[in-house]
């Protein structure tokens, strides 16, 4: 819409000029939607346009802040061009919520809507909506937009705290397994050493055996050996002039008995 000859201050033209972009940006992206054929582009559009119609809400409503602000410094007259402003701006951006929806619509999305009507309530065709505005005042538009904006901004919070709880879970969830996968890794770590240990066990046992058995052979045959050389020696003793048994080396053999010969005197 023409605005020449509006009075405005340079924070409100700053304002008016970014929502005079934000709506040429709105007709652009509504006149490529109508040449798309793909239903995911289509919808990947629709969300780019939507977040065009997020941020031109934002500037209305600080629009409608700095004009009350304002207020007392302007002229009559130019109060209610800057309000008569503030209305054709909250329609236009009307028709478009109202083209949006009639497009989600068709491609059958069921998210939800930025500027739903309430819970409840079927949304109405872009006929319905075009009627409806023109048989609005103004105020009564502009009354219609900020309560839309308002359920809208409602709508937002509400995702706002459900992302924040589920990012919330998340963490808690995320840190439970870090925990969890932090004890089982000590665990295995455990387990190794047990392994471990039980196998230098059973290592140490085997040695202790092998040293045991050869133990008990040494003391076998020193035991032979023993009763060997004392058989020898009682052998030896009780038929001593038998010679098919050697002298024990360092053994004296037994001495022969001696016979006393008994000398008579001659007379």
């Amino acid at each position: 819409m023409a605005t020449a000859g509006l009075q405005m201050s340079p924070q409100l033209e700053q304002i008016h000029g970014e929502i005079r972009d934000l709506f040429r940006a709105l007709s652009n992206g509504f006149q490529r939607l109508d040449k798309m054929k793909d239903s995911n582009r289509q919808s990947k559009q629709l969300e780019e346009l939507t977040g065009k119609m997020r941020e031109c809400k934002r500037l209305i409503k600080e629009f409608d802040r700095e004009i009350k602000d304002e207020e007392s410094k302007n002229p009559p007259e130019v109060n209610k061009q800057l309000n008569d402003e503030k209305q054709s701006m909250i329609k236009e951006l009307n028709s478009y919520v109202a083209l949006r929806k009639t497009y989600m619509n068709t491609l059958g999305n069921k998210k939800i809507e930025l500027f739903d009507m309430g819970a409840g309530v079927s949304e109405p065709t872009a006929d319905e909506n075009v009627k409806v505005a023109s048989s609005m005042s103004n105020q009564e538009l502009v009354d219609h937009g900020m309560k839309t904006m308002d359920e809208t901004d409602q709508v937002i919070e509400r995702s706002k705290k459900v992302v924040e709880q589920t990012i919330e879970v998340g963490t808690q969830t995320a840190s439970t397994l870090k925990g969890q996968t932090d004890q089982m890794g000590r665990i295995v770590n455990e387990l190794d050493t047990i392994q471990f240990s039980i196998k230098k066990a059973s290592q140490l046992v085997k040695e202790i055996g092998r040293q045991v058995a050869t133990d008990k052979c040494i003391m076998l045959f020193l035991f032979l050996i023993v009763c060997g050389v004392i058989a020898i020696i009682v052998v030896k003793i009780v038929n001593p002039n038998n010679k098919n048994i050697r002298d024990i080396p360092g053994l004296a053999p037994p001495a022969p008995s001696r016979r006393l010969l008994y000398l008579r005197d001659p007379q």
